[in-house]
């Protein structure tokens, strides 16, 4: 071998070597993934003299991370599942090509894990100052140096989607933080000789859309109702929160629960644009005259228990969801007597559409053996939290959970 090979081959060692070595600085310095790009593409067309390059990376789907020197919509004319996945070695465009593949000269197949990540097309391979033979010589150089680039750029894009990840959580925290300030805890519920009220929870994820509510209306009155907004997680939480600041200013011993029920409609209405609506239970309870007023639109039915005459009666509906149509057509308020020794079970659909072990929806008559009895309504509730696994983690829960009951005495 002579000097001049020998010294041609040595320098050409080093330019790999330093190549290697700055882009290497580079990732380490935690450059950005322009500026990580930049330097790959310098490299490939002023120190290679490789005139266009083009790079499809594989992410959730292919997506073109660099177009150098080709035509700004050369992408879109490639489908990477069907004109390059079959390339797992470099390959050169014969004339053979499809049309749209013959503006390229070489491709680049870049595995990772055995698996396809990304392709490197090269183009306008300057043949007069550099010849297509020594840039023949840098191809696996040119993918090796691929390979480094593409996982660098997927490891800045999952560092930044886990940074984001943990930004969301910090504000799903802070947002259930705020709900649960929403929802009065049970702790805070009435519970003398005349009633007793306990409730439970529990969102499927950070935040949810169901809603409870408790209000001391004057000294013989007493407020609550249950709601469910349409849909789960933040949109659903937002609607919830903004049904909550509406119920809480509407709802006094004054109202009239049409009146109340057509306002709501009216304003869900315009912040949701018909697009989500909420079910709900609401009623108002006299400690003096033990009537119970009520409006059920369109929610699940409440078990009212006499536990003296061991009746078992359900609250049915009696008026569409809020925000189903723009005009609710026809609101009926019911008002029964509650007799002494009494029990009030509400809750939201997340509790009967839990599965059983055959899959099937448990629904209300498993709920019912439950308060079918002389215990507790507050036991109840734990009972059913515990026998149902809701605490635990029951992969079968697909919805939001929230349980009122109450006892009158």
């Amino acid at each position: 071998m002579s000097d001049s090979s020998s010294s041609s081959r040595l320098e050409l060692i080093k330019f790999k070597l330093r190549a290697l070595l700055d882009i290497t600085k580079g990732i380490n310095a935690n450059l950005s993934q322009e500026d990580l790009l930049y330097s790959y593409e310098n490299l490939l067309r002023k120190e290679l003299n490789i005139g266009k390059v083009l790079i499809f990376k594989l992410t959730n789907q292919w997506e073109c991370l660099l177009n150098s020197g080709f035509d700004p919509k050369a992408d879109e004319m490639i489908d990477v599942e069907s004109d390059l996945l079959r390339h797992n070695d470099i390959s050169f465009v014969s004339s053979d090509k499809p049309e749209k593949l013959k503006q390229f000269d070489i491709i680049i197949p870049v595995i990772h894990n055995n698996r396809h990540i990304a392709f490197v097309l090269i183009g306008d391979i300057d043949e007069e100052s550099t010849g297509v033979s020594p840039i023949i010589k840098h191809l696996h150089f040119i993918q090796t140096l691929s390979n480094i680039i593409i996982v660098a750029t997927e490891n800045i894009r999952l560092n930044q989607e886990s940074i984001r990840q943990a930004a969301i959580k910090r504000e799903l925290e802070v947002a259930a933080k705020l709900q649960s300030m929403l929802i009065p805890d049970s702790s805070k519920l009435p519970s003398n000789k005349t009633i007793r009220a306990s409730a439970f929870y529990h969102p499927h994820f950070d935040v949810g859309g169901d809603y409870y509510d408790f209000i001391k209306l004057n000294n013989n009155e007493y407020g609550f109702c249950m709601a469910d907004v349409s849909g789960k997680g933040i949109s659903a939480a937002i609607i919830m929160s903004n049904f909550q600041a509406n119920l809480r200013a509407l709802f006094t011993s004054a109202i009239k629960f049409t009146r109340l029920i057509t306002i709501l409609n009216e304003r869900i209405n315009e912040t949701t644009k018909g697009e989500r609506f909420i079910t709900m239970f609401i009623a108002k309870y006299n400690l003096k005259t033990h009537e119970l007023t009520y409006i059920n639109a369109g929610h699940n039915p409440p078990m009212l228990y006499d536990m003296v005459n061991k009746k078992l009666t359900y609250l049915n509906s009696n008026c569409v969801g809020i925000g189903m149509l723009d005009k609710i057509p026809f609101i009926k308020q019911e008002t029964i007597k509650i007799r002494k020794k009494s029990k009030l079970l509400s809750y939201t659909d997340g509790l009967i559409e839990i599965l059983d072990e055959n899959k099937i929806e448990m629904g209300t008559e498993a709920l019912e053996k439950f308060i079918l009895n002389k215990d507790p309504v507050e036991a109840n509730i734990e009972e059913m939290v515990k026998n149902y696994g809701i605490l635990e983690g029951n992969k079968s829960i697909f919805d939001d959970i929230s349980i009122m009951g109450f006892e009158f005495q």
